[in-house]
């Protein structure tokens, strides 16, 4: 049995800083695991230009420290300008643009309402060669929640795949069979993130004992079939998925109330908790591959240089950090960071 992890140090490709008092809260929990990180810019109001970007990007530095690099990614509107994000792409502020369908998640009330409307952009993406990160959920109202991803994939990303063939697309927090199956199938031209809660919970979590708001993200968790093949698929060692932690925290009054907030903030543990799945399916000889390889290989960035160490140990999980409510909240995990 192994009892000590030491891999390339890691990236998360997918986090939520926030801005203000929260951004400086939780940037050093990111920071302190992972050497670099794709920020998302749902902020309100969203990240839309260069120089908000540019502008968010010192803020993070200066909250997480300067051993830490934002990669700052452009909020799609209709109304994105491909000018625009090429100027940001070449000028080294954005690494990637971000499509949120409109009111699909937290602040995706100015996304995009149409796939149409931003063709344009797409293709001068494609062309400058700047990846498209996709929160991959349908928004028709009449859509059951728990189909939202499988039919995102039908109705728009296989679309999205033969119209631009050379698109670089990140199918971000996969939640389902079905997406795991579709990145498998696609170009080496997609990929897919995938989070911890997504590997440890299926949407039984959400009503264990009870109404269980701090279990509630969006992609919602979805059954335990899903479950077992994304795990399969994080596990793999196949270099279509990667980190991405999906980490959006929310002070505990916005979670625990009568319209809570989605999201959960696993930042804190992030490595150990997925270091437990990987340890529980056999899989420890994949893990620095998902956690430090795929990711900066995808999109074209050179590896990290230092290392993270993981011990075999109890590593207990407090209740609540402040008013956050950390991922394992009051259980105990089998690793810790070194």
């Amino acid at each position: 049995m192994t009892d000590t992890i030491t891999i390339r140090r890691p990236d998360d490709w997918h986090v939520h800083l926030r801005d203000g008092d929260m951004l400086e809260r939780v940037a050093p929990y990111t920071a302190r695991q992972f050497a670099r990180a794709i920020i998302m810019p749902n902020l309100a109001p969203p990240v839309t230009s260069v120089e908000q970007a540019a502008a968010y990007r010192d803020r993070i530095i200066a909250a997480a420290g300067p051993n830490f690099t934002p990669l700052m990614t452009a909020y799609l509107t209709d109304q994105a300008d491909p000018h625009d994000l090429a100027r940001g792409l070449a000028d080294g502020v954005w690494v990637a643009a971000k499509l949120y369908p409109a009111g699909a998640t937290t602040n995706s009330a100015s996304g995009v309402t149409d796939i149409a409307n931003i063709r344009p952009a797409l293709a001068r993406m494609e062309k400058i060669g700047m990846p498209l990160l996709v929160h991959g959920e349908a928004t028709d109202p009449e859509v059951d929640v728990f189909d939202r991803e499988a039919m995102f994939i039908d109705h728009i990303l296989t679309g999205l795949i033969a119209d631009f063939p050379a698109l670089k697309i990140v199918f971000e927090h996969i939640t389902t069979r079905q997406a795991a199956q579709f990145v498998a199938d696609a170009p080496a031209t997609v990929a897919a993130t995938i989070t911890p809660q997504h590997l440890h919970l299926s949407r039984n979590a959400l009503f264990d004992g009870g109404l269980r708001p701090h279990a509630y993200c969006l992609p919602v968790l979805k059954r335990e079939e899903h479950r077992l093949a994304v795990r399969a698929a994080a596990t793999s060692g196949s270099p279509k998925y990667f980190l991405g932690t999906d980490s959006a925290p929310h002070a505990r009054d916005a979670k625990e109330s009568a319209c809570g907030c989605a999201g959960i903030f696993n930042a804190p543990f992030a490595l150990e908790s997925y270091a437990s799945v990987f340890d529980e399916e056999g899989a420890l000889d994949k893990f620095e591959g998902f956690a430090a390889e795929h990711g900066p290989r995808f999109y074209g960035l050179p590896l990290n240089q230092g290392s993270v160490t993981l011990h075999r140990a109890p590593n207990q999980v407090p209740d609540a950090i402040g008013d956050l409510i950390p991922f394992h909240a009051g259980q105990a995990l089998g690793w810790r960071l070194a």
